[in-house]
């Protein structure tokens, strides 16, 4: 570049011009450094800050722009402005990430994969905070520190334990169905793009006569589904493990976008109490027989972030944020997250993490949130910080108001069994999706199981692979024999008790 191209001049965070940017000041060219050279300290100070806390789950992510545009009516189901007419388009925010690693982790790790859309509406935004599987590993929010903890590090090796995870999950028979997922090839995509996304939870739709239905949203990859088997994702670990970052930078790139087909299963909210499976349980799935998928719309990622950490990683979700004509169901995992995920962005980001651009709601906000840590907005300059008040006309809107919730006559507070009589069969749904695996999928299944479970060690290590096999035989004989073979464990003598889960 020569004199003539020079147009921006550099300066310290607070404008004041730089004029060296490379040494530092010394007492002579071999002496120490000078305390006054500001410049030296502010960089090294910054640079000590630029690291903001990891996500506590979810760590590792890759995200980027698109659309998402309505391709089917469903006003009679949601008054939701999104969805009002035909061809409108909303723009969108896609992050997908592992759950489990660290942001160092590799990409190929088998792990469910988060699939987190931010919606910017006209009523504000909305966020789909999802996975790309339709069920979770548990079903109360009261057990998910557990877990995530026996996905994390060992506390005395520091390591990954195989023996604390299936330790939980054997003691948690409510896992399986999740468990069967992960351990088949859909545990490790060939990348975001070939891969489904689902809310995952139970959420409803308000339409405009303030009826009530409960939904489930499925994102249908319009790449088509693309799975390594396992000793794939283990090479692929090693040749590069940003390849699914890379992939989808690279595709954007190159103007092939990825698109997924919305879908949505609607339930009427008096079927609910009826349905054969608790339809709130996070853990099982509704039956497309019983309610087929709907046709809603594409989304479709267009513009890579020109910045990573500015709108990949300062990036907030919370499932807390919906919009008129969408709400919530009585989900307790789901209820769970209302309150941890703004928590969460809040500790990691602060106060007024809706502030930074790509959490920043576009159209109009008002509200009366003042003060707090990098409050860069003019923070309501002299108008009212309280409500009601004299000065400023804000007023509450009426017409915004949900329907009330029928929580029965009866309702009683207390702390009941999530796995009592009713909502205990936590075999069906796992069996039946082994039974619909080809003969290829149900044997990698089984080999990936074993390879994982041959990790358990210690003094409880028969106890654990005997109480996880019997899930399994309880699921399906043949799943259970499989793995057990693998394991080298003869079931022969006591085959019945493992399938009765004795």
């Amino acid at each position: 570049m020569n004199d003539n191209e020079k147009s921006t001049r550099l300066t310290t965070a607070s404008g004041k011009p730089v004029y060296e940017y490379e040494n530092s000041q010394s007492a002579g060219p071999r002496g120490p450094l000078l305390l006054q050279d500001f410049f030296l300290h502010e960089k090294l100070a910054h640079f000590n800050r630029e690291r903001i806390p990891e996500r506590v789950v979810h760590a590792k992510g890759s995200g980027a722009y698109g659309t998402f545009t309505v391709t089917n009516d469903i006003t009679k189901y949601t008054k939701a402005n999104l969805f009002s007419e035909l061809g409108k388009q909303t723009r969108i925010f896609l992050r997908f990430s592992t759950v489990g690693g660290e942001k160092g982790s590799a990409d190929a790790e088998r792990d469910p994969r988060g699939f987190a859309l931010k919606f910017y509406t006209e009523d504000g935004n909305w966020d789909l905070v999802g996975n790309n599987t339709p069920v979770f590993f548990i079903k109360d929010p009261k057990k998910f520190p557990d877990f995530i903890h026996t996905q994390k590090r060992d506390p005395y090796t520091n390591c990954k334990s195989a023996t604390m995870m299936w330790d939980f999950w054997s003691l948690n028979p409510e896992s399986l169905h999740q468990v069967m997922i992960l351990m088949s090839d859909r545990g490790t995509p060939v990348s975001y793009r070939h891969m489904h996304g689902f809310g995952s939870h139970t959420f409803s739709f308000i339409n405009a006569e303030n009826e009530r239905f409960f939904v489930k949203f499925h994102f249908k990859t319009m790449q088509g589904i693309k799975n390594f088997t396992d000793a794939e994702a283990t090479q692929m670990k090693g040749i590069d493990p940003d390849h699914a970052q890379r992939d989808l930078v690279e595709s954007i790139e190159n103007g092939d976008f990825p698109r997924w087909a919305m879908k949505v299963q609607i339930m009427p909210e008096a079927e609910a109490a009826t349905y054969k499976w608790n339809p709130f349980d996070l853990t099982k799935v509704w039956s497309q027989k019983d309610y087929p998928l709907i046709d809603v719309g594409v989304i479709e990622l267009n513009e890579n972030p020109d910045n990573f950490f500015a709108h990949v990683e300062q990036a907030a979700f919370a499932p807390a944020h919906i919009v008129d004509g969408i709400s919530y169901s009585p989900d307790k995992m789901l209820q769970g997250r209302l309150l941890a995920y703004p928590d969460a962005q809040r500790y990691r980001l602060g106060a007024n993490y809706e502030h930074i651009p790509v959490n920043r709601c576009p159209y109009m906000v008002s509200n009366y949130q003042r003060d707090g840590q990098m409050r860069v907005d003019g923070n309501g300059g002299s108008q009212p910080n309280y409500f009601p008040n004299s000065f400023d006309g804000v007023y509450t809107d009426e017409k915004y108001k949900q329907p009330a919730e029928d929580l029965g006559q009866h309702v009683v507070a207390d702390w009941f069994d999530r796995n009592a009589e009713g909502e205990n069969d936590h075999y069906t749904q796992p069996g039946n999706l082994f039974r619909l695996m080809s003969a290829e999928a149900r044997q990698h299944t089984i080999s990936n199981i074993v390879g994982a479970m041959k990790g358990i060690s210690g003094e409880k290590r028969e106890l654990i692979i005997n109480r996880q096999l019997c899930h399994f035989f309880r699921a399906d004989i043949s799943l259970g024999l499989g793995v057990a073979q693998g394991l080298g464990i003869d079931v022969t003598q006591h085959a019945g008790s493992m399938m009765h889960g004795n």
